[in-house]
């Protein structure tokens, strides 16, 4: 479709409600880099966060254990301006020093001048005769501007299942992912519902200050050695003097790591040459036995089955209760390996083994109930006495935080309810009949699939080159087209359908939560694969599968 240049339109200050070109919600990465980027261009530009600081996820998960599952050296933005005087104190950072490194990026940048934070949107409409969106706060303040970016992320809303009698309830019962800086579960009867990645750091913990631990566990953790270590001086000077290289690798693979998969076939690799990558990814440590592993074993059954028999004889001598190792490592795996996200452990498998840890299978003995002092199993057995209860049961990922904001278009349509049967949005960032809003780290975007920092540059860099191009030609409307939206949608179910995370339920697919539509939430064929499409719609004057006026 070809471009319509419309005259400028010089945005109009208001004086009761503020005006800006373009309004960024969520201060995580891809929040920041919006930020400063569109503001080095020109743009005004305002940022709001539900939180009281930048981190986006890491300024709201506080809970014991919490930290980053990305090597320190990737988990940062790449250019050297940041980097150069910033040190990580550890491989894997933990919450709070990722809250330090975020204040160390204001320090550098000085974004808080143009932020807001403790200002939570919970609505947005579109004016389609002005062609702006007006945006609502909780505390009621109002905001406007031409252009949103959410933002928002994808593991930010979290979830809680409907058990029965949860009111009843009288100790104290909290989700991971709202942490009270006050709880401490030393000398505590803890209980842990779920064995997700929060799960596993908490019950690492947990498991060496309560006075005993019930896990409840519906589906093993196929959890990878996280090999963490604190760094030192030597260390430090090392990993930034890589720093260059690191960056210029994160830009060219498939997951934006500074590591890529073997193209190699597995199952056709010799068992003794199989074996040694396998072991050599599994010392490497971190997400490298994931994401680094033969390019088939997403796809094919034999290396997948292959690559979960050497997780196993890893994993199963470490436990010494019979009962608990087939429970937390079955001979046949409970889906394949990789379909869903595995956790990053240190000592997870070691806490499991102490006599004051329980576990307790809900796909055995489903949770039918909580009573006044535990948790009731469909066996019958009441669970207790606890005094604390986790609730370590994730997000609803992906749409979650964009569905919990009223964004409603001209026509009184919201996002909610457009997506309630399923996700259409081109290129993971656009959704037709929302005009105007663009989405980064979306549904349908690579967020899954790629390290955080780098795809908040990646993808951000050719959303503010599209900005750019806007208002170059004087255009203060895009959208997306049907086609586009479902045409991107055939294109992920295409490599879906012959990849096996179909046969996992899990937040790739929208199956943890209940009633939600499964569908393949992820971009699956890589972050370079992702941005030749942009480039394909910046060269057909982003009218590929976009119209612009």
């Amino acid at each position: 479709m070809t471009a319509i240049h419309a005259p400028k339109n010089d945005l109009a200050q208001s004086a009761e409600t503020p005006t800006y070109d373009v309004i960024v919600v969520g201060g995580g990465f891809g929040g920041i880099y919006q930020l400063r980027h569109l503001r080095d261009r020109g743009f005004s530009v305002i940022l709001l966060e539900a939180s009281g600081g930048f981190g986006g996820a890491w300024s709201l998960n506080r809970y014991p254990g919490a930290r980053v599952d990305s090597h320190a050296p990737v988990y940062q933005f790449t250019d050297e301006y940041l980097w150069k005087d910033w040190d990580f104190s550890q491989m894997y950072p933990d919450h709070e020093e990722m809250r330090s490194y975020f204040n160390y990026v204001d320090s550098k940048l000085d974004l808080s001048k143009d932020s807001r934070f403790n200002t939570k949107v919970v609505g947005a409409t579109f004016d389609e005769e002005q062609r702006m969106w007006n945006l609502e706060t909780q505390d009621g303040a109002t905001f406007r501007a031409r252009f949103v970016v959410f933002a928002t992320g994808s593991t930010t809303e979290p979830y809680t299942p409907s058990i029965p009698d949860m009111d009843a309830y009288q100790g104290e019962l909290v989700h991971t992912a709202r942490w009270r800086s006050d709880l401490d579960m030393t000398g505590k009867r803890v209980a842990i519902i779920g064995t997700g990645a929060s799960a596993v750091q908490v019950v690492q913990e947990a498991g060496p200050v309560v006075e005993n631990l019930t896990v409840f566990q519906r589906t093993p953790n196929i959890s990878l050695p996280m090999q963490q270590k604190y760094l030192d001086d030597e260390e430090q000077a090392a990993l930034k003097n890589k720093m260059p290289e690191v960056a210029a690798k994160c830009r060219e693979t498939h997951a934006a790591i500074d590591y890529d998969f073997d193209p190699r076939s597995g199952v056709e690799t010799p068992e003794d040459e199989r074996n040694a990558v396998f072991e050599r990814l599994w010392n490497q440590g971190g997400f490298a036995f994931w994401l680094g592993n033969f390019s088939d074993y997403l796809f094919n059954d034999k290396t997948n089955a292959l690559t979960y028999e050497f997780w196993k004889n890893k994993i199963k001598p470490q436990i010494k209760d019979p009962v608990k190792a087939e429970l937390l490592v079955p001979e046949i795996a409970p889906h394949p390996f990789g379909a869903k996200r595995p956790a990053l452990h240190q000592n997870y498998y070691e806490v499991m083994n102490q006599t004051n840890v329980s576990l307790v299978s809900t796909k055995e003995t489903p949770i039918v109930g909580f009573t006044e002092t535990g948790i009731r199993t469909a066996d019958g057995v009441e669970h207790g006495e606890f005094d604390i209860i986790v609730l370590a049961t994730g997000f609803n990922n992906n749409t979650g935080a964009l569905t919990s904001i009223d964004v409603q278009n001209a026509n009184g349509v919201t996002l909610r309810d457009k997506w309630s049967q399923g996700v259409d949005a081109y290129l993971g960032a656009v959704t037709a009949g929302f005009p105007n809003a663009i989405f980064v780290y979306g549904p349908q975007s690579p967020a899954a699939f790629a390290n955080g920092s780098t795809n908040a540059e990646l993808q951000g860099e050719v959303m503010v080159d599209f900005f750019e191009f806007l208002r170059s030609n004087g255009l203060t409307r895009f959208e997306s087209t049907v086609e586009a939206d479902k045409a991107w949608t055939a294109h992920i179910n295409e490599t879906d359908d012959t990849a096996l995370f179909n046969r996992a339920k899990s937040w790739y697919n929208g199956g943890n939560i209940p009633g939600k539509k499964m569908q393949m939430l992820q971009y699956l064929n890589g972050v370079p694969t992702y941005l030749q499409f942009w480039q394909k719609e910046k060269e057909s004057g982003y009218t590929d599968g976009l119209t612009v006026s």
